[in-house]
């Protein structure tokens, strides 16, 4: 029996003219929780069409060490394109859990997906990194935001 991912509005918009050869997001939510959430399929949708093909098949845990938050989001989002490169997994996040303040927050999580599938999958473009051009994450008024640009 495979799970399925809860259905999630769209907490992100891809920017046009940001960068060339590049993809560029802002992605946002209530918590962090949330707003890690939302990058990761940001992530996962620029690398894919469509994010309800990918089923909750596999898991992995992620655990990253204390770091500036900026760098925790940019980091947890490595490990969803280290997974696709190292073990074709397209995975999106099932759990995460955020803790700290000031400068030093960790990330505990779980993500679930499956292998890449030629055939059901529909490809777009392929992501070989963040970068850390113009990374933020931000606490405003309407809880977390991020923007990033992805290397593809």
């Amino acid at each position: 029996m495979t799970a399925v991912f809860p259905e999630r509005k769209l907490p992100y918009i891809f920017l046009e003219d940001v960068a060339i050869a590049d993809v560029a997001f802002e992605a946002w939510g209530l918590d962090l929780e949330a707003l890690f959430a939302a990058a990761a399929d940001a992530t996962l949708n620029v690398m894919v069409n469509d994010l309800n093909s990918v089923s909750a098949i596999v898991e992995r845990s992620v655990s990253l060490e204390p770091e500036p938050i900026d760098l925790l989001l940019l980091n947890y989002l490595q490990e969803i394109i280290f997974y696709k490169d190292a073990e074709r997994l397209l995975l999106r996040t099932r759990d995460v859990k955020i803790s700290g303040q000031g400068e030093s927050y960790t990330a505990v999580g779980v993500l679930a997906g499956e292998e890449l599938d030629m055939n059901r999958h529909d490809l777009v473009v392929d992501v070989k990194a963040v970068t850390l051009h113009q990374f933020r994450v931000e606490k405003t008024d309407r809880g977390w935001e991020a923007f990033v640009i992805l290397d593809i």
